[in-house]
């Protein structure tokens, strides 16, 4: 009875739960918060300090005494009681800071998961004040919110780029017929170029600076003017500060390996496809969505390797947050049916238009 009477005075949310950051829809309204998936601690009490964007400022510049924690790593949880300590500040956020509400929760998760990384998800927003909880495949929730026609017998292709994994999904009839998913992503590539540094330059570089080079001078495709870009870091030999400058030809270089392997669990993806839905790529072929599908050159690599139409979504950031919200508005009507399964969210998506 209390759930009841808390769920007329909360607002429904769905949560696109990512590994660099975390963006939340809320019911009727669109998205109402996107901040980093970062939690600062004291390292002795465990207490939380800070979350989002105000624990991320504090990444590589806290004393011994607190602690810039990730607590997924991979699109999946890593740390159980950050996470929960994460979404339950978010839910709080949204809510007013009001501890009384108990909202309904859609949260993706990366379609790769065992069960019990999904009960964790599960149990996580449970515990941080949620009143029910259900969990959408991520690749479906970007497709959705990419505005694929999912519901359709025809193929659609999706390839999501986050922080932490890279899913790739054909999509028939409001199932997935094959998915993929593989552990690199945007972090990856950061890796990548903080690992570059190190060896080429004997530069030593923290996270943020390595995402900044990448976004800035980044590519994986020859640009028809390439860049520079002077880089800070200390010295690896002498321990002091120092500038070096790099080129974009040299940040691509850097970034070839994980991009090849995303390309290859692509490709996978195209073999295990059935004919008649390979068919269909021809002509509708791939679309890109998450933070990693805005590197420059990607959708040109990609159409080079696999010879079918690329496109980046509208908006690539936010295609997992909308797909949540999507499967929200049509949740109580599924709910009714006595099946809560994306299976059924074809007709109210026919409905809506997609």
């Amino acid at each position: 009875m209390l759930d009841y009477i808390f769920g007329l005075f909360s607002n429904d949310m769905g949560i696109d739960l990512g590994t660099a950051n975390t963006l939340v829809y809320l019911k009727g309204k669109d998205i109402v918060l996107r901040e980093p998936s970062v939690v600062a601690l004291d390292k002795e009490t465990r207490k939380v300090l800070a979350v989002g964007t105000e624990a991320k400022r504090m990444l590589g510049r806290t004393p011994e005494s607190i602690i810039t924690v990730r607590p997924l790593k991979n699109g999946v949880i890593a740390d159980f009681y950050v996470t929960q300590e994460m979404i339950k500040f978010f839910i709080r956020k949204v809510h007013a800071r009001s501890s009384l509400l108990r909202p309904r929760i859609v949260i993706s998760v990366p379609s790769g998961i065992t069960e019990v990384e999904r009960r964790a998800v599960q149990e996580s927003a449970e515990q941080a004040g949620a009143r029910e909880v259900f969990l959408i495949d991520e690749a479906m929730a970007s497709a959705i919110g990419a505005g694929l026609p999912v519901s359709e017998p025809h193929a659609s292709m999706i390839v999501d780029i986050g922080g932490g994994a890279t899913e790739a999904a054909v999509i028939s009839l409001g199932g997935m017929v094959v998915s993929k998913c593989i552990g690199i992503a945007g972090d990856e590539f950061d890796e990548a170029v903080q690992q570059f540094l190190r060896r080429k330059h004997n530069l030593i570089i923290g996270e943020a600076t390595a995402e900044d080079i990448k976004l800035r001078i980044g590519s994986v495709y020859p640009l028809k003017e390439e860049m520079t870009m002077e880089v800070k870091g200390r010295d690896q030999a002498t321990g002091l500060p120092r500038t070096v400058l790099i080129s974009s030809e040299e940040v691509r270089g850097a970034l070839k390996e994980p991009v090849n392997l995303i390309l290859d669990m692509i490709k996978d993806a195209l073999e295990e496809t059935p004919a008649e839905l390979s068919a269909d790529l021809v002509d509708r072929g791939i679309v890109l969505a998450g933070g990693g599908a805005l590197l420059r050159g990607l959708p040109d690599l990609i159409r080079q390797e696999t010879e079918l139409p690329v496109q980046r979504a509208e908006d690539p950031l936010i295609c997992v947050a909308i797909g949540t919200g999507r499967y929200l508005e049509v949740l109580d009507e599924m709910q009714k049916s006595g099946r809560v399964n994306l299976s059924r969210i074809k007709r109210s998506l026919n409905k809506n238009g997609t």
